[in-house]
């Protein structure tokens, strides 16, 4: 039996309304996210799979412009159409088409919902007066922003007389044609989805969407320490201008310091160091994942590790010279060992398991109160039990 090909997805992104607090500045030019919200929009969509987006314009002001032009520079085809007839030309071939309403805020669980509906699918809410709800579709429900459409839809509009409103009308079709509804989940809108027409609620929606991000993060360290403090970091450096490179530039120097204080013999002092290192690292991977830069995200996660193995190694090395035995060598080899070994089971992470960043929380309290060697043996243990429980895990799944 031969199977039908998976449909292309293309993305239709409405970039038509000016903001309300700034006249003549286009709500898809505005800031959020250390990127513009058209950007923010073409990311979601390139993480979905998205292979073509069209940007649906009424006027082009030079700052949106200058946001097109950086976001045409990744791998994904963007082009300005004008209407739905130019829209239905340049679409992909029998693509579907993912439809973000203008001012669109959402995060990246929504677009795979939406994504991996079979047919033609609105998402809708039921609460009229929710920050989502942009035009009612029936009695009870309104469109929530995102739309699944074919291209037909695209052809059908192209034929309707000019005066029409191009998203209004392309809901209109859809909803006609018997599209799905998709009701928006509570936890979606309290992450900060919505539809947003000022500078400032924009900034208020960066806050609720970083919060998301890291209750992504399962590991108790990033979910209620690093990730926590990143969340009130990111907003002050994005609202400030600081380029994305400084959290990571910070947390290496200071890195480097920490390492410095622990060999000149001050533990306890350079652990404490090694936390704000740490949190400058945890900042530059929320901003990375903020900004859809996963690879980059992974990648600096690896600092991290990085600065946990070297940690271990200078206080194995310090504690050898202070008691004359190859017990904190020992430990500190075991420690990083059995770290490295928990990064590569290939199972779900569970919240209390090991990871670098936990593995340095853990240490730091020994080395304040002066028993570095003991917090070598605690680091041991934790990575053993965390080992353990991943190859029940794994055994479990065979």
């Amino acid at each position: 039996m031969m199977v039908a090909p998976e449909r292309a997805l293309a993305g239709l992104i409405f970039a038509v309304e000016e903001a309300r607090d700034r006249p003549g500045t286009l709500v898809a030019s505005l800031p959020f996210g250390g990127m513009s919200l058209l950007e923010y929009q073409i990311r979601l969509l390139a993480g979905i799979g998205a292979e073509q987006v069209l940007v649906a314009v009424g006027k082009v002001t030079p700052q949106f412009l200058a946001a097109i032009e950086r976001a045409g520079r990744g791998q994904l085809k963007v082009d300005i159409v004008r209407s739905a007839e130019e829209a239905a030309e340049k679409v992909l071939r029998d693509a579907d088409v993912l439809v973000l309403a203008d001012g669109l805020v959402t995060i990246d669980p929504v677009m795979e919902r939406m994504a991996a509906e079979p047919h033609a699918a609105l998402l809708v809410t039921d609460d009229a007066e929710s920050p989502a709800a942009i035009e009612r579709l029936d009695m009870r429900h309104c469109w929530a922003g995102i739309a699944r459409i074919e291209t037909r839809h695209l052809a059908h509009i192209a034929t309707m007389p000019e005066d029409y409103d191009f998203q209004s009308a392309l809901l209109r079709v859809a909803a006609q044609s018997g599209a799905l509804q998709v009701p928006l989940a509570p936890g979606w809108a309290r992450a900060g989805h919505a539809v947003e027409r000022s500078g400032d609620g924009l900034a208020a929606r960066n806050d609720a969407v970083l919060a998301a991000l890291s209750d992504r993060r399962t590991l108790w360290a990033d979910r209620w320490v690093f990730s926590r403090g990143a969340r009130y970091i990111l907003p002050q450096l994005l609202a400030r201008d600081i380029p994305d490179w400084a959290p990571l530039a910070l947390g290496g120097v200071v890195s480097v310091a920490a390492l410095l204080t622990v060999l000149a013999g001050w533990e306890g002092i350079g652990m404490l160091v090694a936390l704000v290192a740490t949190l400058g690292f945890a900042t530059a991977v929320s901003h990375a994942a903020l900004r859809g830069e996963e690879p980059r995200a992974r990648r600096i996660e690896v600092a991290i590790l990085g600065l946990f193995v070297l940690l271990l190694a200078a206080i194995g090395w310090r504690e050898f010279r202070a008691i004359g035995t190859a017990t904190p060598l020992l430990l500190a080899a075991s420690g990083v060992v059995l770290q490295l070994l928990v990064g590569r089971m290939p199972v779900a992470r569970r919240r209390w398991w090991a990871n670098a960043a936990a593995q340095l929380l853990v240490l730091t309290p020994f080395a304040l109160i002066g028993h570095a060697s003991w917090g070598l043996s605690a680091v041991a243990l934790y990575g053993l039990a965390t080992l353990t429980a991943a190859i029940e895990a794994v055994r479990g799944k065979s």
